[in-house]
């Protein structure tokens, strides 16, 4: 089967000031093989984020079925699955990397990456090599490794986010905006781990407003304006 299954999927938002109903996204259909990686396209406010939020199930969806092939629980629809199943699976399953850095205070960014390794059971002695192999890679100043993120600018927030979802190795990695405040280096380093990833078996949904990165990483486009996938050409995605 395969690894993700959007069938039919919608979500509407109740605004409750104005009595009124909106929906965000409606009729939804795509599927992803292991290792495959579909990037989505589309004008801001088409519903591309409220896609990926309700794969991981930060919202609930309205209508369809959104099924993935989970390492422990088999074939699940995420729409439905209890709350506990999804805790779990975003722990060892199911890896999200936002514009925006939501960590505990008071932690540094050497050991917001250590602790995501650690939850998935490594010791603490790889934890913290690996999480400083990733704090390199994504290079992240080294004076910095113990500093609070809350310092950080948006680009060294959004690598330290990077590092923490793509250390764990997820075996499905939805992007939202994962290059949007970086610059041309750190964008390369972003793709070099996303590559590696692929390789290793690891799906991903991403959206990303710059076209170029996307050439010759995705294996599928879905566009938003169209509702279908479509070629993967600088013509017709950029226009959506």
């Amino acid at each position: 089967m395969s690894m993700l299954e959007v069938a039919d999927f919608g979500k509407r938002f109740t605004i409750h000031h104005l009595n009124q109903t909106m929906h965000a996204v409606e009729h939804i259909d795509f599927s992803l093989e292991r290792g495959e990686f579909i990037g989505i396209v589309g004008k801001s406010g088409s519903g591309k984020s409220t896609i990926l939020k309700s794969i991981y199930r930060t919202y609930l969806p309205d209508a369809g079925k959104i099924i993935y092939d989970s390492e422990r629980f088999g074939s699940i629809d995420l729409s439905a699955a209890t709350e506990r199943q999804m805790l779990y699976l975003r722990k060892y399953e199911i890896g999200y990397v936002s514009q925006f850095l939501n960590v505990m205070p008071r932690t540094t960014s050497r050991q917001l990456v250590a602790q995501a390794l650690l939850e998935m059971g490594e010791s603490e002695k790889a934890a913290h090599i690996e999480a400083e192999k990733a704090l390199m890679h994504f290079e992240l100043d080294s004076k910095l490794w113990d500093s609070y993120p809350n310092t950080f600018s948006g680009g060294e927030k959004l690598r330290l986010n990077i590092a923490m979802a793509t250390v764990k190795k997820p075996r499905l990695l939805l992007l939202d905006e994962p290059t949007a405040s970086l610059d041309h280096q750190s964008k390369i380093k972003v793709r070099e781990i996303i590559e590696k990833l692929k390789a290793n078996g690891t799906t991903l949904v991403g959206i990303f407003h710059d076209i170029e990165f996307m050439e010759g990483l995705c294996d599928k486009v879905y566009d938003m304006k169209a509702r279908r996938l479509v070629q993967q050409q600088a013509g017709v995605v950029g226009e959506s």
